[in-house]
């Protein structure tokens, strides 16, 4: 039998919790472990947490990757997902992704979209077909495959132990999913899955401050991979992947 872990980062987010917790809870294939990683929180989170019957992870770094990385390290499952404490998945999102990679062994990370709530039509549409629709198409085109995105996605437990020492885990300045999607070797397959969403909270567009952020770690996580992650190295590499499997 397949386990699996879910790994959700959180900060002050009591709130989001609960509801991404009660979401878990009504799975057509419940979680083999969930798994809250509590970010230096100063509100409720660690005790919804617990309520929930969640294993409780403390990571005093503040920063998603630190606290993304705590998680992925305690995660005793086959397959390792990720939510992020705003994300709210549909009940057969367990169901979907542990069918897909127990029936496509060559695919070892699964990552989908999100439909972003809590905010106006305009807002969501932009969300998710300018900022989110940018990410998977620009993004894609650079790594010469699917990006993976950090508030709904599941890897495999070995795609972790390979990159685990490698990506930049300690750093609170750079996005921890596009991180770990360039240093993903070329023998990594990531399947995206436009039907694969989940809900994930507009929040990061409540200010222009904040969207400067996102777009300025962006340019950070690329940067610390130049020229190693250029796209002509990486298209490089995966097609000598390709002729040694061929051959």
């Amino acid at each position: 039998m397949t386990c699996v872990s879910v790994v959700i980062p959180c900060y002050n987010d009591a709130v989001f919790l609960e509801a991404v917790l009660a979401a878990l809870g009504d799975q057509t294939r419940p979680a083999d472990e969930i798994i809250v990683v509590d970010n230096a929180s100063t509100d409720a989170s660690a005790r919804v947490a617990r309520a929930a019957g969640a294993v409780l992870v403390v990571e005093p770094v503040q920063g998603i990757w630190p606290a993304a990385a705590a998680g992925y390290d305690a995660a005793s499952g086959d397959l390792i997902a990720r939510l992020d404490a705003d994300s709210v998945p549909p009940p057969d999102w367990i169901e979907r992704v542990e069918r897909i990679l127990t029936l496509e062994p060559l695919v070892d990370v699964v990552t989908g979209p999100g439909d972003f709530y809590d905010c106006p039509r305009l807002v969501a549409a932009l969300g998710r077909f300018v900022y989110l629709g940018g990410y998977f198409r620009l993004i894609g085109l650079w790594l010469a495959q699917p990006p993976i995105f950090g508030s709904n996605f599941v890897m495999r437990r070995t795609v972790w132990a390979e990159v685990r020492t490698l990506v930049h885990r300690e750093r609170n300045d750079v996005h921890d999913d596009l991180d770990l999607s360039l240093h993903l070797p070329p023998s990594v397959s990531v399947r995206f899955d436009a039907t694969l969403r989940v809900g994930i909270s507009a929040r990061p567009f409540d200010t222009w401050r904040g969207v400067a952020r996102r777009l300025d770690w962006a340019y950070r996580t690329l940067a610390l991979h130049w020229p190693e992650g250029s796209p002509w190295r990486l298209r490089l590499a995966r097609r000598a992947w390709a002729r040694r499997i061929r051959a």
